[in-house]
């Protein structure tokens, strides 16, 4: 594939969650990758979710943000940040209002483009792209994303956003052994999270400022989904079985930044997070939206930690979906061993050092004593599987690569 030869445009939720730092690197790590690889790429944002007034809260009970400005500004100042001024467009659905590229630029953009990289199934309307050569969907959310379209609550609309696509990939490197979960008579390519490991290098881990294990997550994103008896449910409910790691493990800090999840229309799911009861275990907890609401103060949140301790959702360890993290991925990037919950990636990566996966209460505690006693073993150890595995140019170089072949 010659060098260049190719325009892409990638999608993503990179201003619609403007306060939630991690969601953005979701997406950048795809755009810088592309970019990093001599590609003509181009950010658009077109998800038909209207944005939240999550700052200020609802006027007279309406949560939706009918100003754009914070949106276009926040998602202006990341573009820029990154030397990609001129390359992004908005839609801003509330009154249907484009930003960034002008009309004319975006529609001969479109019209031209060899690739879209639909990451996540964020375009609302993937039709309307179908000028371009490629439609690429990238399922991020494995076991939930093909239950949901063959018997979730909006199946058929999942069906017809997929059915705009020409090639699929997963992050859930296990499913094709799985018979539970249906495959949609669809091949599934799979892939892992690109990561751009330039911006994650850290050299600071010999003398580390942060002494604790950390993470980044939400509580629960959406309600339990039931698929032929079987429950598929959320991070809650697999945090919950190792809630009395803190005291086992102690002197080591477990602290968790959480996205406090908040009701925001009656289309929402959201339960309480028991935060007393965390506490009381000696979980350290912190707000996500103070600690790392931007991708700046995400990264050096997971710089400034020693390693990563995490649980997966539970539909992605009852589905043994082989799923990882682009955040894990973000750790080891930064040379921060994970200590976290197996969803069979044990089978696609090497696990040991630097990874160390995790199904029961002793095997957590057994993984945070040996990053303990083994520190710099295990985190040059990150380093080398995010370069041999999550590399950026080595994951997006097999992803187009496949994609223009298929």
């Amino acid at each position: 594939m010659p060098t260049s030869s190719l325009r892409v445009i990638v999608t993503g939720f990179i201003g619609h969650q403007r306060l939630l730092g991690g969601v953005a690197w979701d997406y950048l790590n795809f755009v810088l990758g592309v970019k990093r690889l001599g590609y003509d790429v181009y950010y658009i944002e077109d998800s038909g979710c209207w944005p939240y007034n999550d700052i200020e809260g609802p006027l007279r009970g309406d949560w939706t943000d009918w100003n754009p400005q914070p949106t276009v500004e926040h998602l202006s100042k990341v573009m820029s940040a990154f030397g990609l001024d001129g390359k992004w467009a908005y839609h801003f659905p509330p009154k249907s209002e484009w930003f960034g590229l002008s009309s004319i630029e975006r529609h001969e953009i479109i019209k031209t483009a060899d690739v879209l990289i639909n990451v996540a199934g964020t375009l609302e309307k993937p039709w309307d792209y179908r000028t371009i050569k490629k439609l690429v969907y990238v399922d991020t959310d494995p076991v939930f994303c093909q239950i949901g379209a063959a018997a979730g609550a909006d199946s058929k609309i999942m069906k017809q956003r997929l059915d705009a696509h020409d090639v699929f990939f997963t992050l859930g490197e296990g499913l094709s052994a799985n018979d539970a979960i249906p495959k949609l008579k669809r091949k599934w390519n799979t892939t892992k999270y690109p990561i751009v490991l330039d911006h994650w290098r850290d050299d600071s881990h010999d003398s580390m400022s942060g002494d604790g294990f950390t993470t980044i997550m939400n509580w629960s994103s959406y309600e339990t989904l039931t698929y032929h008896n079987e429950r598929y449910g959320q991070k809650d409910v697999e945090f919950m079985k190792f809630i009395e790691l803190p005291r086992k493990v102690f002197p080591s800090s477990l602290e968790v930044a959480l996205y406090k999840p908040r009701v925001k229309s009656s289309r929402d799911f959201s339960v309480s997070v028991p935060l007393d009861i965390l506490e009381t275990s000696g979980w350290k907890i912190v707000d996500a939206s103070e600690v790392c609401p931007d991708f700046h103060t995400y990264r050096r949140y997971i710089q400034q930690s020693k390693a990563e301790w995490s649980v997966a959702k539970g539909g992605y360890v009852v589905g043994k979906s082989g799923w990882f993290s682009c955040r894990s991925a973000c750790y080891l990037a930064a040379g921060r061993p994970v200590v976290v919950q197996d969803t069979g990636f044990s089978k696609v990566l090497p696990a040991g050092e630097g990874v160390i996966g995790f199904s029961t209460f002793d095997e957590a505690e057994a993984g945070i004593l040996e990053v303990e006693a083994n520190y710099q073993r295990h985190a040059k150890a990150a380093e080398d599987i995010a370069e041999a595995y999550f590399d950026s140019d080595k994951v997006l170089n097999q992803l187009l690569e496949t994609a223009m072949d298929q």
